[in-house]
């Protein structure tokens, strides 16, 4: 399915960007949408992966994919081509004199692609294969890859990956044909504790900021939101997350940086280096002539 995008606008690399969809050429949009996932009341269920898979028509796993690992319950393990949504497994150990010795404690996390405000897929992708459609999302058209990779490399999140056998790149569109048709995403209708919200992302902000402070009157000064800040190194995250530990508990980079935050600079740069170098050789050359 190819997305109707109009031709590109300006294309801001870094920074706050407060309506991608506009960046992106659309003059008329609607909200911009997203997921919020609150970690704190997933139960592991993996609903969201078997809907998204059966709403996608996402080939199955091989068999040896879905052996358990011998490291967790997980048995999807990542994110990938063929897993759009991925439930993670965490088995923290803990230390308790109330539960007289050692404990266990279980964080679970529903894992996407981040749809970013600067998507660094988007940036480098050859083809116009990545587009950022008018909702906000980033999206790949399969009929427009042509599996050169080099989105797989500029991820900061390691979400895009290519398909076996296809070599095409595939990721989460956040059911771009439902948005079209009014409907939410089919993760989130099959989710059922409300893990994973979807709605306009401005709403959704408020919402997450809200839940983080009841968490922390209750206690748990650790909960921390996630790519939920405007101000980060992506511009903020289409897909943002409540979590209870650390980013890298959970497989995510402390601080994510859009990979291609630094071009201008490196053409610069580059340019400067290839005037340096061809005033070189025009100097040289003047030389032997003059010799």
């Amino acid at each position: 399915m190819t997305s109707s995008r109009p031709g590109p606008g300006p294309n801001s690399l870094y920074g706050p960007l407060g309506d991608v969809a506009r960046d992106a050429g659309y003059a008329e949009h609607p909200p911009r949408v997203g997921f919020f996932t609150d970690t704190s009341v997933c139960i592991g269920c993996k609903a969201c992966e078997v809907a998204c898979k059966e709403w996608n028509g996402l080939p199955d796993p091989d068999s040896d994919v879905l052996a358990l690992t011998g490291m967790s319950y997980d048995n999807t393990v990542a994110l990938g081509s063929n897993s759009w949504r991925h439930v993670a497994f965490i088995e923290q150990p803990l230390i308790s004199a109330e539960a007289d010795g050692a404990g266990t404690r279980w964080l679970m996390a529903s894992d996407v692609c981040k749809h970013c405000t600067h998507a660094a897929c988007l940036d480098v992708c050859p083809t116009g294969a990545l587009v950022r459609t008018e909702f906000g999302t980033v999206i790949v058209q399969p009929d427009v890859c042509n599996g050169c990779a080099y989105c797989v490399s500029a991820c900061p999140f390691g979400v895009i990956d290519r398909r076996d056998g296809d070599g095409r790149a595939w990721k989460c569109t956040m059911c771009y044909d439902r948005l079209r048709g009014g409907l939410e995403p089919a993760c989130a209708k099959a989710c059922p504790t409300d893990s994973i919200q979807f709605g306009p992302l401005d709403e959704l902000r408020a919402i997450a900021q809200t839940r983080l402070e009841e968490l922390h009157e209750a206690g748990h000064a650790e909960a921390r939101l996630y790519g939920a800040d405007p101000d980060d190194g992506i511009g903020g995250a289409g897909a943002f997350f409540l979590l209870l530990d650390e980013p890298e508990v959970y497989g995510l980079p402390p601080d994510p940086v859009v990979t291609t935050r630094d071009l201008p600079r490196m053409w610069r740069w580059a340019g400067a280096a290839a005037g340096v170098l061809a005033a070189g050789v025009a100097v040289a050359f003047a030389g032997r002539r003059a010799g």
